[in-house]
């Protein structure tokens, strides 16, 4: 992966270790944590909620926030798990047209409406957003896990941007080899698989 295009980070951070992963280097004990969380909603799928679906709404969240590292390594992810490449940039230039289920398209509407939201006292997400995934078919654990999802992502997204690490230009190969590896090894095991 091209490390260029971007000024340096705001703090040391190993060289040649781009986006999330240079701070993860550098602080070990952070990354444990933000990687069993990472686990625990992008690889712990449920019946209605798959890990292709999972890390679509990542994905999604990321690209909105303009958190290119972000975007594009989910997004690999997400083509992996979907066996569908290019499923996650079809989504993000249109989720209405995007080939995904009715149910998915009305879960990003949830995680598009928890990424703009504004405090305080709004209700960014209403009953209606609510009503209509369910009426759609998703249940409780659909919504509290893409809440929490476009959440964490909200803050993984921060995290990149406000220390400024490197990130490799959109459409790097060096994404498509992360996402395999982290479709294959899970987020836990991470660190060691980037050596």
């Amino acid at each position: 992966m091209s490390t260029t295009s971007t000024p340096s980070a705001h703090i040391e951070v190993p060289q040649g270790f781009p986006g999330i992963t240079g701070p993860m280097r550098a602080y070990p004990e952070t990354a444990q944590a933000l990687n069993e969380l990472a686990e625990v909603l992008l690889v712990h799928e449920t019946p209605s909620l798959s890990k292709a679906d999972r890390e679509i709404i990542a994905s999604y969240v990321s690209y909105l926030n303009h958190c290119v590292f972000c975007s594009e390594s989910h997004g690999a992810v997400a083509d992996v798990h979907s066996k569908s490449s290019g499923l996650a940039r079809k989504v993000w230039e249109s989720p209405d047209l995007a080939p995904i289920s009715d149910r998915l398209r009305a879960l990003l509407r949830i995680a598009e409406k928890v990424q703009k939201a504004t405090f305080p006292g709004r209700e960014n997400v209403s009953k209606k957003d609510v009503q209509d995934a369910r009426r759609i078919g998703a249940n409780d654990r659909d919504i509290h896990d893409t809440v929490l999802i476009a959440a964490a992502f909200c803050m993984f997204n921060r995290y990149v941007d406000g220390l400024a690490t490197l990130a490799p230009p959109r459409g790097d190969a060096g994404y498509q080899k992360m996402g395999q590896m982290l479709a294959t090894v899970g987020y836990r095991n991470s660190m060691k698989a980037i050596g």
